[in-house]
């Protein structure tokens, strides 16, 4: 499968890659929040519901939760945010991915 197109909602990009939907954090949400200092991700496994809080960032500017774009499951979370927070400051928006999620129904992503 090829890579599909990427799509944005509330300051969050989606990227379905064949397998996963990954989700990060886009440069417009970077430059709100200014330099990341923590960011509280969820376990993965876990189920969500389109809407439900998501993650939590904490910055220099603000704290903001966002809310998940898709229902579906945590299938990874970005370890590298453990080990080095500044990933999420990163230029490169790819590289400041949170999670990704499998189970979601494409017709969600689609519609988004």
């Amino acid at each position: 499968m090829e890579k599909k197109c990427l799509k944005t909602k509330d300051n969050l990009w989606i990227l379905f890659n064949g397998k996963e939907y990954v989700v990060g954090l886009t440069k417009a949400a970077q430059e709100e929040l200014g330099e990341v200092t923590f960011a509280n991700l969820p376990a993965v496994g876990k189920a969500f519901k389109a809407g439900e809080p998501l993650v939590e960032v904490e910055a220099e500017k603000a704290v903001q939760e966002y809310p998940t774009p898709l229902t579906g499951v945590i299938s990874s979370v970005n370890e590298k945010i453990a080990e080095d927070i500044a990933v999420l400051n990163h230029e490169d928006e790819m590289t400041a991915w949170l999670v990704s999620f499998k189970e979601v129904a494409p017709e969600d992503f689609e519609a988004l």
